[in-house]
């Protein structure tokens, strides 16, 4: 390995030998500035990356300009779900170095799996940070809820985990390789056995994108994982999954049976989830099944992806990950020693707490698409792209099944602004500055892009692979 090499590297050594540190540090002086010592060394990694741009090729891995952006995009989300997480896990008792250090772990991995070069590389990538999840999501010992998310995450993880290494098995055995660029350009892409284990590839993903049908442990999870954990998990390991997918397409781009399982992924999640988000009581889990529906236009923009759809994907992960990030953020903040439910207990709550209120109503705007917010620009670039590519019955269909998500919603800030206050004032809780932070953030991002979109457009036209 050369010096070069070592430099490209050294961000994602730095969140590796960190999640190693804080451990170590934690068991000779366990505290609450580990966690700031993991948001230190995150913080130091994403400056690395944007202040030593080093390009460099070895084997499994390719550190670009590519990778390196999304390696900032998912390192913030992981900075601010720490920030989160800080009040959040001392008010609940959550305690030891196990959390900080899961944080970081799961961050190298989605790293890796972003720079990846080879089947192998990805299959470690993507299971690293699934696996650092499987130990977040049941993080509270004493929980119930979270006991039984923790099993059925598991579960259906070590399923997705089966699925996928079979599917790359097979491609393997077809292609004689693991390196993605010889597979892609295989004379034997079209071969029964390589095909098969594409069509797997493409199940496991779904499992990480809670595309339909492999979506239905999405809710539960969600419902059950402390909310700064789901912060992270509805959103950045999303956004690596994204680019994993991204990285895959290639090996079956010349295969027209890609465009018909696209289709339907995207047809099934846009209707299952916005309708089943319809009749959800439960905050967490009606952005869970909506987020599924929020997947589903994703996947509409990789139907789309000749007429620029991948980036269009990319762009709206992106919008996507910002409001995930302010929704959750605000459950976070406002849940004290219980969590607050159903939708009805933020009733008056953007009159108690103003910063809080107004970042979860953004969230709201944008993941319904309402201008100025962000996710306008960013469904308008899907539909635009889904449109180009003479998908005219899906586009239909995602802007129907947009629509109505704008119903449940609204329904949030209404609860926010126009229902009386559910508890007194004074019993509501202010955020602290590592939570005003990770609050606006998000806020500032999505009213930024929502406004002038063309630098981040730009950018992903120059660094898309």
């Amino acid at each position: 390995m050369t010096s070069s090499d070592m430099l490209a590297l050294m961000p994602l050594m730095v969140l590796v030998g960190g999640s190693v540190l804080v451990l170590l540090a934690g068991a000779i002086k366990p505290g609450g500035y580990l966690y700031w010592l993991a948001g230190v060394l995150i913080l130091a990694a994403m400056i690395w990356c944007l202040l030593i741009p080093v390009d460099a090729v070895m084997p499994g891995l390719a550190i670009t300009s590519f990778s390196r952006f999304f390696e900032l995009f998912l390192n913030s989300a992981g900075l601010i779900a720490l920030l989160l997480a800080s009040a959040y896990n001392r008010r609940r008792g959550i305690t030891g170095e196990e959390y900080p250090a899961t944080i970081l772990f799961a961050l190298a991995g989605m790293g890796v799996a972003c720079a990846a070069t080879d089947l192998l590389m990805i299959f470690l990538g993507l299971e690293a940070f699934t696996f650092a999840f499987y130990i977040l999501v049941a993080i509270k010992r004493d929980s119930a809820n979270g006991g039984e998310a923790g099993l059925k995450y598991l579960l259906n993880g070590t399923l997705s985990a089966a699925i996928l290494a079979m599917g790359m098995a097979l491609v393997y055995a077809a292609g004689g390789t693991i390196k993605l660029a010889e597979l892609a350009s295989a004379s034997g892409a079209q071969e029964p056995i390589f095909l098969a284990g594409g069509c797997l590839i493409l199940l496991g993903i779904a499992f990480k994108l809670s595309l339909v049908p492999a979506h239905l442990w999405t809710a539960d999870v969600y419902q059950g994982a402390p909310a700064p954990v789901t912060a992270l998990l509805s959103t950045a390991s999303k956004g690596a999954s994204l680019v994993a997918l991204l990285l895959l397409l290639p090996l079956l781009a010349g295969w027209n049976g890609l465009h018909n399982i696209l289709w339907l992924l995207a047809l099934l999640s846009m209707l299952a989830g916005n309708l089943a988000a319809l009749v959800q009581k439960n905050l967490k889990r009606m952005l869970a099944w909506s987020s599924v529906g929020q997947m589903g236009y994703i996947a509409l923009a990789l139907v789309a992806a000749p007429a620029g759809g991948s980036r269009a994907s990319v762009f709206y992960m992106v919008i996507y990950v910002a409001a995930g990030l302010g929704a959750f953020g605000t459950i976070s903040v406002l849940s004290d020693e219980n969590e607050r439910e159903t939708v009805e207990d933020y009733r008056g709550m953007g009159y108690s707490n103003p910063l809080a209120g107004a970042s979860l109503a953004v969230a709201m705007f944008s993941l319904a698409g309402i201008p100025p917010a962000a996710g306008f620009m960013a469904k308008f670039a899907v539909f635009s792209a889904a449109l180009r590519g003479g998908e005219f019955t899906l586009a239909l269909v995602g802007i129907l099944s947009a629509l109505v998500a704008v119903f449940f919603y609204l329904r949030v800030v209404v609860s926010l602004y126009m229902k009386p206050q559910a508890v007194p004032l004074e019993t509501t809780r202010k955020p602290n500055s590592a939570e005003i932070v990770a609050l606006l953030v998000p806020v500032i991002v999505i009213v930024i892009l929502g406004i002038y979109p063309e630098p981040l457009l730009e950018l992903l036209e120059k660094i898309m692979i």
